[in-house]
Order: structure tokens, then C-alpha cells, then sequence
């Protein structure tokens, strides 16, 4: 009888463990340059995202968060290791030197391989380049297929791809006036540029898609828990095409705004988000197909606001929607996006949160799902309770820090309903704006709050960290 008791505990033991849920799959998808009202769930009225409507439907729709900066490298990089920009290695699109993580800052897929998670990225990288500290199969991928350099990632129909350290030969072919334009600026073979129109065989957003849902198959067929980053360089503009031919939202058709009477430019990018949109329900397809979707959380979202390049007209499309601003500029149309999180079961369906957070905390976010502890020095705060609607449980950090170099310095911080302004650095006058009353930042009350601008310039001072790369000349810049 005690022989008995035994095996039948036994089996409710192993009932019980395979009865537990595992760690979530993780997957990230980033856009690239899309504006807060580029989606249908966030006020897009002219190009229809059934898709990502429907995953804000059956999930979570964050209101108030943040890219890592307003451009792409520095970015990704606060994505990354966690760490804002005024901590983080790279604050700025620079040159390869400046722009290349080091052995020894870690990464997100860094800490989930720690949790064994099988990890890769698919798309866009911008924080290294072949046989440097870092390229990604060092900095804590299994894989990577993609661009590593951003101007290579303006080119939607480049010559090559490269699959981790590998340079993948593609068919399509320069077209010349590119390497006539590209040998009299003197400018090395990078990637960049445009194909001939007869040579654009290979549209690499497609190809991107293909190697992510090819790889999430396999692993849906492992033990292990996966983190896919699939980091789309849509709807970016190929900014070379633009001053060569005029148009630099190539797409391979424009789909159901072929007949539409609009300029290319502005079929090109309805069509990539369109495209984008489709995309992101053939990954969610797989997902079902494996009966994954429940222990897989996707958050998707975008890597700064909307561009004005490649001829497209952001004001036609309203990309901002409510917002002031775009990519480059500290406004809330710089740096807040579109953010989607989806977790069926965990996430409460038609939620809305208007927690405030940023790329950074993605790193604490991921490690305490995966059961791991966030790294040292990173500013990087947990939205998990927020994820599973447990408000109550959220931890608020004290402020949101940003700072940029680009065409002339600049710094921003977001602290309740605050936001400020500072052009440049360190000296110049503070903009204060109260985003719960003036989303569009219309008014600067600093005039009428000046303790709340002294608060600001204390929590700037403190976000503010060394770095040798990104230094503040008097009058504003690298």
C-alpha cells in the first residue's frame, strides 16, 4: 500500500512540473521609423492595420512609452543593455568606432541565453559591424540574419545580407548612377545605395520575414524557450534612392494602393506598413500553428517617430498623430511609439496603460520573465505587473532620461506628468511642458513652475554620465 501511495505521488509530481508554465517565448518586433499614429489602434485612418488592431484587441495598448532616442543606433543600443542614454555605450548614429558595442556591455539576449533561451535576430542591427565586439553572434545571439550597418539597411535591394559572420551574395545589382554617385563622394562600398530596376530580384524585408518564421518553426520544436528580435527596417526611407531617383519607399508592388492617386513615395510607405502588418500575422500564425501562443509574449513597437525622407508626406498619413515633432527632435513625436504587447491568457485583452516607460526597461522586463537578475548600472525598471494588469504592484522610477547629438545637442526628461526640454546640453533654457494637459507641448509653463524646472535640471544633471565618444561642444554637437 505505502509502495502504492509512493508511485501515485510520484505521478502527480510529474503532473504538477509539466503542469507548470515554462518561460515565455519572447519575441520583440521593431519598426523602424514608424510614428505614433501610423497604426490603425492609435488613430491611422488612411492605410488599415487589421492585424495589429486586432493584437491591441486581444491585448495590451501602451499609451505613454518611449524609444531609447530619436534616432536608430542609440536606440537600439538603450534597448539592448538597458542603460538610457546617458549611460548608455552608443548615443548617437556616428561612425563605426562610436557606434559599436563593447565586450562588456550586456546585452538582453545576453542575459536570456544566461536563462537558456535560444536567442536570435532577424532584421537591423546597427551596433557593429563583421569581426567586431559588436557583432551580434557576440553579443548574445545564436543567429542573425540581416544588416548590420544602417546604411546598408536604407537599401531595401541591396548586392548582399550577411547570416552571422557570413557575406550572403544576393542578385540584385547596383545601378550605376549609385557607384557614379558613390565613387565621386568617395564613399566605401557599404551597402548602401540602389539597385537598377531590372536587377531588384531580392527584397530583403521579405527575406528578413522568411528567415524569422523558418527560425521560430524550429524552435517551437525544441525544449528551450526562444527570444526572437525581429527588427524590420520599415518604413524606413532608403535615403540614397531618394537623391538619386526620387523615391525611396521601394517596395516590390504597392498593393492595394496601386490605383490610389497619390505620389510613389506615399504608396510605398502605405504599402510597407500594410506589408508590416500582414507580416506580423503570419508570425502570430506560426505561433497557433504550434500551439505556442500562450507561453509567447510579443511586444511590438518602434525604434523612434516618423521620418520625412524618401519623399513621403508624414502630414498626409497624420504620423503623429496628437504629437508634436519627429525623428531627430526630443518632442513627444520623437520619441514616444506605438506599442503593442500581446500575451493571450496573461495580458488582459483590451487593455490600455498609460504607465510611462521607455526601451531601457525591456532589459528588467525580459530578465524577470526569464528568472534572472537585471544587470548592474542599467536603468531599467520592470513593466511586468503593468503586462499582467497588476498596477498596483508597478514600480514608477523617479524619471525618463533621454540626450542627443545630432544637429546640435539636446536632452529631454519625462517625471509624472512633466516633460522638459533642454537645447543644447548642460546650458541651454529649459522647455516645461505638462503632458497631461498639453500632449502636443504647445505651451512652456517654465515660466510659471520654476521649481519643477530646478527638478528637471537635478535630474538631467544626475542622468548625465561620461562618455568619451559623445561630448557636448559650446555649440551643440559631437
Amino acid at each position: 500500500m505505502l509502495k502504492f501511495l509512493f508511485s501515485l505521488l510520484a505521478v502527480a509530481s510529474v503532473t504538477l512540473a509539466a503542469a507548470e508554465p515554462s518561460k515565455p517565448n519572447i519575441i520583440f518586433i521593431l519598426a523602424d521609423d514608424l510614428g505614433y499614429g501610423d497604426l490603425g489602434c492609435f488613430g491611422q485612418e488612411i492605410v488599415k492595420t487589421p492585424v495589429l488592431d486586432q493584437m491591441a484587441a486581444e491585448g495590451m495598448k501602451l499609451t505613454s512609452f518611449y524609444s531609447g532616442s530619436t534616432v536608430c543606433a542609440p536606440s537600439r543600443s538603450v534597448l539592448m543593455t538597458g542603460q538610457d542614454t546617458g549611460h548608455t555605450w552608443v548615443r548617437g548614429n556616428g561612425s563605426a568606432e562610436t557606434q559599436t558595442l563593447r565586450p562588456e556591455d550586456i546585452t538582453v539576449a545576453e542575459k536570456l541565453k544566461e536563462a537558456g533561451y535560444a536567442t536570435a535576430l532577424c532584421g537591423k542591427w546597427g551596433l557593429g559591424e563583421l569581426g567586431s565586439t559588436g557583432h551580434p553572434n557576440k553579443q548574445g545571439f545564436d543567429y542573425f540574419f540581416g544588416y548590420l550597418n544602417q546604411r546598408h539597411a536604407h537599401n531595401f535591394y541591396p548586392e548582399f545580407i550577411i547570416r552571422n559572420e557570413e557575406v550572403v551574395k544576393l542578385r540584385n545589382v547596383y545601378d550605376p548612377a549609385w557607384i557614379k554617385m558613390r565613387t565621386e563622394q568617395g564613399k566605401a562600398d557599404d551597402g548602401a545605395g540602389w539597385a537598377s530596376p531590372d536587377t531588384k530580384l531580392d527584397y530583403v524585408p521579405a527575406m528578413v520575414t522568411d528567415e524569422a518564421l523558418k527560425w521560430v518553426d524550429e524552435q517551437a520544436q525544441q525544449e528551450n524557450p526562444f527570444f526572437l528580435y525581429y527588427a524590420l527596417n520599415i518604413p524606413h526611407a532608403n535615403n540614397e534612392a531618394a537623391r538619386g531617383t526620387g523615391d525611396g519607399q521601394e517596395i516590390p508592388d504597392y498593393g492595394i494602393f496601386a490605383d490610389e492617386n497619390w505620389t510613389n513615395p506615399n504608396k510605398g510607405f502605405a504599402a510597407m506598413n500594410t506589408m508590416m502588418d500582414r507580416d506580423v500575422g503570419r508570425l502570430i500564425d506560426m505561433l497557433k500553428k504550434h500551439g505556442i501562443e500562450k507561453n509567447t509574449l510579443i511586444i511590438f513597437t518602434s525604434d523612434n517617430g516618423h521620418h520625412k525622407e524618401g519623399g513621403n508626406d508624414p502630414e498626409f498619413f497624420n504620423s503623429n498623430g496628437d504629437l508634436r515633432g519627429m525623428k531627430r527632435e526630443l518632442t513627444e513625436g520623437g520619441i514616444r511609439v506605438p506599442t503593442i504587447a500581446w500575451w493571450p491568457g496573461k495580458i488582459p485583452a483590451g487593455s490600455v496603460s498609460d504607465h510611462a516607460a521607455q526601451f531601457a526597461d525591456f532589459m528588467a522586463t525580459a530578465c524577470e520573465l526569464a528568472g534572472v537578475e537585471t544587470p548592474e548600472n542599467t536603468q531599467s525598471t520592470s513593466f511586468v505587473p503593468t503586462l499582467l494588469g497588476n498596477d498596483d504592484a508597478q514600480q514608477k522610477p523617479d524619471y525618463l532620461y533621454w540626450e542627443f547629438y545630432e544637429r546640435g545637442s539636446k536632452q529631454a526628461v519625462r517625471f509624472g506628468k512633466w516633460k522638459a526640454i533642454r537645447k543644447p546640453l548642460f546650458t541651454g533654457k529649459i522647455e516645461l511642458y505638462d503632458l497631461s494637459q498639453d500632449l502636443g507641448e504647445e505651451k512652456d509653463l517654465a515660466s510659471q513652475f520654476p521649481e519643477v524646472v530646478t527638478q528637471a535640471e537635478t535630474y538631467m544633471k544626475a542622468a548625465h554620465e561620461e562618455n568619451p565618444n559623445w561630448k557636448v561642444r559650446k555649440k551643440g554637437g559631437k
